[in-house]
């Protein structure tokens, strides 16, 4: 794309750490470098950074847990579990951190009990964002913690580990425990309406790519590139401008109305 003139260069990272050599090259080929989902770090050859909100992700996740927790049951405590995504994956971090900035009072208080004593993001890491490598840790939790008590909730940080951890709760024959996700997956949908997944998150792909296309029209008009966001994602050598969108927490109770515009999973929920 450097060599051939681009001048706005829009990446989604999967590995966000591994790209400071090539940013720069199209930096000092005068090209414009927008994060896209994903932040790129530390390198200062990045412009700006177009996504959801991801710590906010987060928050909603934790929130979500706590929320569900309290709907089975009035008063803790709560046995719970910690699951996140691939170290490798620069929104892993934003994730978990989003959620233990809810849940940690709460631990500390009591109110919820994290039953094997992992919380540290390293232990609570699922490679390479892998179905099987969620169940098996939660089969593992099960079989060391959890013999003769039930897991109320776990925190995933997304659909496809959620689904993975409740097939192993399921399996080890105790109740279903309280477990959201995002992305909004079909499979994870059909699980919220049908009582087994709590929640998951609504982040409309379309509505992220509207705006990454708004970003090089108004860079291609010679403006700069609208930010909403100015202080959230240091990539270790900058704070990046950011354009955040607004992610939606969707449990059973409001699906029909998060999926209406969806043709798809507004379907799902009828």
């Amino acid at each position: 794309m450097v060599t051939n003139g681009a001048k706005v260069i829009i990446i989604g990272a999967a590995d966000g750490g591994q790209l400071s050599t090539h940013v720069k090259a199209a930096h000092d080929a005068g090209a414009i470098v927008i994060a896209y989902d994903r932040l790129i770090l530390n390198t200062a050859d990045v412009d700006n950074y177009v996504a959801y909100d991801n710590f906010k992700v987060g928050k909603l996740q934790g929130q979500a847990l706590l929320d569900g927790l309290k709907a089975k049951k009035a008063t803790g405590p709560y046995n719970i579990e910690l699951f996140s995504g691939s170290s490798d994956d620069a929104n892993s971090k934003v994730f978990f951190d989003g959620a233990m900035s809810v849940l940690k009072p709460k631990i500390a208080d009591g109110t919820l009990v994290v039953g094997s004593g992992q919380t540290d993001i390293k232990q609570t890491a699922t490679a390479p964002w892998k179905a099987e490598n969620a169940q098996s840790r939660m089969d593992a939790l099960l079989t060391s913690t959890y013999g003769s008590k039930s897991i109320d909730g776990v925190l995933s940080p997304n659909d496809t580990l959620a689904r993975a951890i409740l097939t192993s709760v399921k399996a080890a024959g105790k109740p279903i425990p309280v477990a959201g996700g995002q992305d909004s997956e079909p499979e994870s949908v059909k699980s919220i309406m049908a009582g087994e997944q709590y929640s998951t998150i609504n982040k409309d792909t379309r509505l992220l790519v509207a705006q990454a296309i708004l970003m090089v029209k108004d860079l291609q008009a010679g403006k700069k590139a609208p930010v909403n966001d100015t202080k959230s994602y240091n990539n270790g050598v900058k704070v990046v401008p950011a354009f955040l969108l607004p992610p939606v927490i969707v449990t059973k109770a409001n699906a029909a109305a998060a999926y209406a515009n969806d043709p798809v999973l507004s379907l799902l929920t009828k």
